[in-house]
């Protein structure tokens, strides 16, 4: 079992001070990695939108296609049966 100590020297208290300045040192280091893993998260989210945004833009343009080659249809069926009466 530890004995404790009455007496806390000069020397003592540098030590602890040198111990806590070293953890929080530690602790600083690891929220700069921390805060760069966000830096590139955040960077691969953007990726993802813009290809999110991409897929979008491609279906609305597929959907105008239908659309067209719908209308196109109808309007030659409709001049087809025009044109037979």
């Amino acid at each position: 079992m530890a004995v404790m100590r009455d007496k806390w020297t000069d020397e003592r208290l540098d030590d602890l001070n040198k111990k806590v300045d070293d953890g929080f040192a530690r602790v600083d280091a690891r929220f700069a990695q921390i805060d760069q893993r966000f830096a590139q998260i955040d960077q691969r989210f953007t990726q993802v939108d813009a290809r999110f945004d991409s897929m979008k833009r491609m279906m609305w343009q597929g959907f105008a296609w239908l659309v067209g080659i719908q209308l196109t249809f109808f309007l030659a069926t409709i001049g087809f049966i025009a044109a037979q009466t």
